[in-house]
């Protein structure tokens, strides 16, 4: 369908609650939303695009048709979307990277059996152990059954692997009894799982009281090395017994969601509380959702993480209000059904566990991305909300420190990569002005920088992504009306503050204001760019105002800065005798462009001037 067909079939929808579903030339379904009213949130994706975020614009761009099915209600069009995501997967919703569920633990029937994991019971013959309250938690546990009781974790298959290979290096550990070594040892591979059966059921003194009972047997007979090795047994399975709350908790009392939306990852943890006690602990990391309100992704991840399971705790603490609370609660609630609360705590003891889970999933997010991907992804975020060809990786900033007619000077700083490139900061010192005006400040100060690039000056060489001007709309119109003179084309935002003197917002030349404090990580850089700005301009300024900067005649003459004047004086030592050199004198120690801007300054009577 075309565009206009689409805008059609979206405007003739009725006003009633549904489910849409988004689908590709494929028919490929690529996104399933509810609505209140149907008409009314299907045309929304066919107007404006400009106010859409970017990814609103991928999804739309990928449209060939939509379906809709009506619903009695909001609740039923919730559990028909939920249904439809989970069967779908569509690529545009938020989902996490597994469909997951309470996990079991699954004893295979055979000579030698295994543990392992399972998402569900089976009828297959095998015995199942669970639900327990997380895939995480669970896999810890067949693992420490394993190395308490010296079961094999390689894939050798016994008994048919049995003697064909030389035991592995975890035999000779001594984290497994080796038995791929003989038949003989099956009997006490079958006496090892009974205990780990024993174990999982909870009867823990049994076997606490049976090993004990076996080493001191084994001790009076003078089996020294088999007490020995009983011991170690019997004190990695007391070091399992701590964990028994863990093991027990087959189902959560409480639950507590915790999200954390990092710069290049997200993640969303659940902790499950039993008897007032942590239990276990969930989690999972996906890319983060930069558009999306934090209420919106929450609810998302709820409905794929709960929905569809025979189990769930009573009581759900979630850090924000989500936006289909009420449904989403009746729907859980009916799928077990006892009544289950989600709850968004304020204040106390259930607050505190709200924070603590937040915690766990910023601390997951950060041990799993780099210093780089945070960064890159940082960028990239910032040149999608200023609409950007790419993402800014060169980014310079100005501003204006004056306190009155003299020692006007402006601040050039540099991020490179999202962080500071201090060997490329630049300062001006303001010339010709009449007064304190920071429009003709900001004016003068970015034609010197770009005329000097354009001039080829290697001080100057390198062009920005993006420029930042400390100030509002008129600034930043100022910055746009030289680098249309000079023919240049470089994105220019002025940066808008808040009473407190912080960046609220980024402007266009055109009025446009972006908000960017939706996203925590690009406010807090654009925050930290205006206050490098702001505070090597202030530094400058204070160093004139103090005499520590020398000023000389040299200072007077375009294109001659500190360095080129400390150039200068270093070489001929007075400004006598740089006056007096010949212009190909002066070529051998500044660029040719600095050397014939000095020479015409002191033999064309501009000094006299002055």
């Amino acid at each position: 369908m075309t565009f206009d067909e689409l805008k059609d079939k979206a405007h003739s929808l009725p006003l009633k609650p549904g489910v849409y579903i988004m689908q590709d030339v494929q028919s490929t379904v690529i996104y399933v939303g509810k609505a209140k009213a149907l008409k009314n949130r299907v045309s929304q994706y066919f107007q404006d695009s400009a106010s859409h975020t970017e990814k609103t614009r991928a999804m739309v761009a990928q449209i060939d048709h939509f379906d809709v099915i009506i619903a009695d209600s909001e609740f039923e069009a919730l559990v028909l979307e939920c249904s439809l995501i989970k069967r779908h997967q569509p690529r545009y919703n938020i989902l996490l990277k597994d469909s997951k569920g309470y996990p079991y633990i699954r004893l295979s029937k055979e000579a030698y059996p295994r543990f392992s994991l399972a998402a569900k019971a089976a009828e297959d013959g095998a015995r199942y152990f669970g639900p327990y309250a997380s895939r995480h938690s669970t896999q810890g546990i067949i693992d420490a059954l394993r190395t308490a009781l010296r079961l094999p974790s390689c894939s050798k298959k016994f008994p048919r692997d049995i003697g064909k290979e030389r035991p592995c290096l975890n035999y000779h550990m001594g984290k497994c009894d080796g038995y791929c070594r003989g038949d003989e040892l099956q009997e006490q591979h079958s006496q090892a799982v009974a205990q780990a059966v024993s174990l999982l059921e909870g009867r823990f003194k049994d076997v606490q009281r049976d090993l004990t009972a076996e080493m001191e047997r084994a001790a009076e007979e003078l089996r020294f090395e088999q007490a020995a090795q009983l011991r170690d047994r019997l004190r990695a399975i007391e070091l399992l017994g701590k964990r028994q709350k863990v093991i027990a908790a087959s189902l959560a009392d409480t639950d507590v969601a915790g999200f954390f939306r990092g710069t290049a990852k997200s993640c969303f943890v659940v902790l499950h509380f039993v008897e007032g006690e942590l239990a276990a602990k969930d989690f999972d990391l996906l890319e983060t959702p930069m558009e999306e309100e934090e209420g919106a992704v929450l609810s998302s991840l709820m409905r794929e993480y709960y929905v569809g399971r025979t189990r769930l705790p009573k009581q759900i603490l979630v850090p924000c209000e989500l936006p289909d609370q009420v449904p989403l609660t009746r729907m859980l609630s009916e799928q077990v059904g006892y009544r289950v609360e989600l709850v968004t705590p304020q204040r106390g003891a259930k607050m505190d566990l709200i924070k603590l889970a937040n915690q766990n999933a910023r601390e997951e997010v950060e041990r799993a991305t780099t210093h780089e991907e945070r960064r890159n992804k940082l960028l990239e975020a910032l040149g999608k909300m200023l609409s950007l060809e790419g993402p800014p990786r060169r980014m310079e900033s100005y501003d204006i420190s004056n306190t009155g007619a003299s020692d006007i000077v402006a601040s050039m700083v540099v991020y490179v990569d999202g962080r500071p490139f201090k060997r490329d900061y630049r300062r001006f010192k303001l010339k010709d002005m009449d007064g304190p005006d920071d429009y003709a400040s900001m004016e003068q100060v970015l034609t010197r920088r770009f005329r000097r690039y354009l001039d080829g000056d290697e001080k100057f060489g390198d062009k920005p992504d993006l420029l930042l001007i400390d100030g509002g709309h008129e600034h930043v119109k100022v910055a746009a009306r030289v680098l249309e003179m000079l023919n240049l084309s470089i994105p220019a935002y002025g940066m808008v503050k808040d009473d407190r003197h912080r960046t609220r917002a980024l402007v266009h030349p055109d009025g446009r204001e972006i908000g960017i404090q939706s996203i925590p990580a690009v406010f807090a850089l654009i925050g930290q760019i205006q206050e490098e700005t702001h505070r090597f301009a202030i530094e400058y300024h204070r160093q004139l105002q103090a005499g520590h900067v020398k000023t000389s005649v040299l200072d007077k003459i375009p294109g001659v800065g500190e360095k080129r004047r400390q150039q200068l004086l270093k070489h001929f030592k007075t400004v006598k005798a740089v006056k007096a050199a010949s212009l190909e004198q002066l070529q051998e120690v500044v660029p040719k462009n600095t050397a014939q801007a000095v020479y015409d300054y002191f033999h064309t009577g501009q000094e006299r001037k002055n």
